[in-house]
């Protein structure tokens, strides 16, 4: 049997090796700008002032040290971004909400875009008022459509919506958040009755929480179809089993700051690995 020269033998192996590496490289390199799209979440809501955004504390834009922001995270791997982590996303927004938040983010030329929109779709009034499936989904191929065109390079995170029905289960026993839910009117569909057993509101409140894991497959099957520029995070937002300590107690809702940061921390590491 004749050996292969040396020298062949090793630009094969060199070749090999940009092969698998070029990819991993592109996939990883740090955006020098980024945009975050959503709801009041993103905007950092009730995270340090009364009813109030609070951008720093942001889990996606925000610069505060203890949450250790997507942009945080990424400005220690590259100074380039410094300054350019814009907060399109506004509180009370809905995915009909997301195709204008997509154009401004095409207009700050994004390389890397946070979506998390689907808790105020599911936290209405009523049950009946939640957006149908078929509307969230239509509303989220028209942002990421968007995205594609006007930032055709750009790497999109497509972020779980949190588990409502958690927020029920670890505040229900707290007369504070009951008495504060039934005041400010937060997520009737899910939270009215908050202490009934009776099977209709049992029923409801599975409803309500199936109406989220539908939107989530939705978010998948969109990112999916986006192609490779786009992560889902194969819902590890909603698997956390976030705790009360790290709700506000503002409104027994939103994320406080310690909320923030667990959000950071999850939906960073499932996401591109910058």
């Amino acid at each position: 049997m004749r050996l292969a020269r040396p020298s062949l033998v090793l630009a094969a192996a060199a070749a090999a090796v940009m092969l698998l590496a070029s990819p991993a490289a592109a996939a990883v390199t740090p955006p020098d700008s980024m945009a975050s799209m959503g709801d009041s979440i993103t905007r950092g809501f009730n995270a340090c002032g009364w009813y109030s955004d609070c951008t720093a504390r942001s889990f996606s834009t925000g610069n505060y040290a203890s949450v250790s922001s997507h942009y945080s995270r990424i400005l220690a791997k590259n100074a380039a971004i410094s300054g350019k982590n814009y907060n399109d996303a506004k509180s009370g927004a809905k995915a009909a909400d997301m195709p204008g938040q997509a154009a401004t983010a095409v207009s700050q030329n994004a390389q890397y875009v946070t979506i998390l929109i689907g808790a105020n779709d599911a936290c209405t009034s009523t049950e009946a008022s939640m957006t149908s499936i078929a509307s969230y989904r239509a509303s989220i191929d028209s942002a990421l459509g968007t995205l594609k065109a006007g930032l055709p390079n750009a790497k999109v995170a497509l972020i779980s919506v949190p588990d409502v029905k958690r927020l029920w289960q670890v505040g229900k026993d707290s007369s504070s958040a009951r008495s504060t839910w039934s005041l400010f009117g937060i997520c009737q569909s899910l939270l009215a009755n908050p202490t009934s057993t009776a099977q209709a509101d049992v029923d409801r409140r599975d409803r309500v929480r199936q109406r989220v894991i539908d939107f989530n497959a939705q978010l998948a099957q969109a990112c999916a179809a986006y192609g490779a520029n786009c992560d889902f995070d194969d819902n590890a937002v909603f698997n956390y089993p976030f705790a009360l300590s790290q709700v506000s107690t503002w409104d027994y809702f939103h994320p406080n700051t310690s909320g923030q940061a667990v959000l950071a921390q999850i939906s960073y590491a499932a996401g591109f690995g910058f």
